[in-house]
């Protein structure tokens, strides 16, 4: 099935898809993203990218075969440098380069989220096993995650402090040789300094740790016209085939993103990462992740007309560009069939993979280090 789909990856500073650029995976370049709430520059990268735009995308990016990447199989990664700001108030960068800000003068840790959100209800559509996958992923890697996949607009959002997998004050590396941005756990002196302030510890699987407790959220604030830099990888997604790869259980998402829905419906699928704000809702940055019909899309990696129409129906008939997306999301039509899901032998697998780990989220918490 997954053959029978382009990738398409663009982002922005809201929802909005006419506001979006295109982002070029895999490529060294970084694009920028600016709005009066965040300036950010972003690379999206995408191990074994056959089936994606721009059509002269290379298949992978020297980012993969780099540590800790290349050992622990990573297969995409959404990373960006950043400055927040007030939203048009004044916010100018300090002149003594700094970057010092009042105390808590931007926003808090515990605040700033990270995650994914939709805007029409999945739950009669979410495939068997959903449950039992949520439960690996919140204790396996994010612990920090909550949500509602069931509301009418469903979300799952985590913790920016506790669900990056590196978080470094500073300005970073921008390095072709390492696929572009190049974003480690600490920072540059000035940074490490900042972090040692608010007691966040130098070593990423610690640090997560430690931003699971609202105290220690609560110590920290991204501040304004402060740059961080922030990377989201991991091994779960797999791009090209498009599944959810989880210890002890796999999804194949094409499965139920085909289904049997009407043909507009199936010209366009799409999952979004959106860094947020829990207490204002403002939104800062977008990452849109989408997949057309091959027959829809030109070989210059323009949209036909059909695909324009599709897209226009499922914006509520506001008109678009070649270059934007609609506000649709995944239509998961196809009934699941119980019978392909044993969730005893899923769980049983899972926890002969992760010993640790309490599946059912019911009894005890997970004690060990934050994978």
């Amino acid at each position: 099935m997954a053959e029978k789909y382009t990738m398409r990856v663009t982002a922005g500073p809201g929802y909005d898809p006419a506001s979006h650029v295109e982002v070029p995976v895999n490529s060294p370049a970084s694009v920028r993203i600016a709005s009066e709430l965040i300036e950010a520059d972003l690379n999206v990268r995408i191990n074994n990218y056959r089936r994606g735009l721009p059509r002269d995308a290379p298949p992978s990016s020297p980012y993969f075969e780099r540590e800790p990447h290349r050992g622990d199989g990573d297969q995409y990664s959404i990373a960006f440098r950043f400055r927040l700001g007030e939203g048009g108030e004044g916010q100018t960068e300090p002149e003594d380069g700094n970057n010092e800000t009042a105390p808590g003068d931007g926003v808090l840790g515990t605040d700033l989220q990270f995650g994914n959100d939709f805007d029409h209800p999945i739950r009669d559509r979410l495939p068997p096993g959903f449950g039992t996958a949520m439960n690996i992923v919140k204790w396996w890697i994010d612990p920090g995650l909550e949500g509602d996949p069931y509301a009418d607009t469903p979300y799952l959002y985590g913790p920016a402090l506790s669900s990056f997998n590196a978080v470094h004050v500073g300005e970073g590396e921008q390095d072709a040789d390492k696929g572009g941005l190049w974003l480690e756990e600490g920072g540059d002196e000035a940074g490490m300094a900042w972090r040692e302030k608010v007691g966040a510890p130098g070593d990423a699987k610690q640090r997560m740790k430690w931003a699971l407790k609202a105290g220690n959220k609560e110590k920290w604030t991204w501040e304004y016209g402060r740059t961080y830099g922030v990377d989201f990888f991991n091994p779960y997604i797999d791009f090209n085939e498009f599944a959810l790869k989880l210890p002890g259980f796999n999804l194949p998402i094409m499965k139920y993103w085909d289904g049997q829905g009407l043909r507009q419906r199936k010209r366009l699928h799409r999952l979004r990462y959106v860094l947020r704000n829990r207490s204002t809702g403002q939104v800062y940055l977008v990452v849109l992740f989408t997949l057309h019909l091959n027959e829809d899309v030109n070989e210059d990696g323009t949209l036909k007309p059909a695909a324009l129409a599709a897209a226009t129906q499922a914006s509520g008939g506001r008109g678009l560009t070649s270059s934007a997306l609609p506000k649709i999301e995944p239509e998961l039509e196809l009934e699941p069939d119980e019978e392909d899901f044993r969730e005893d032998e899923v769980l049983s697998e899972a926890r002969r993979k992760l010993p640790t780990v309490d599946l059912n989220g019911e009894n005890g918490k997970r004690d060990d280090d934050v994978d």
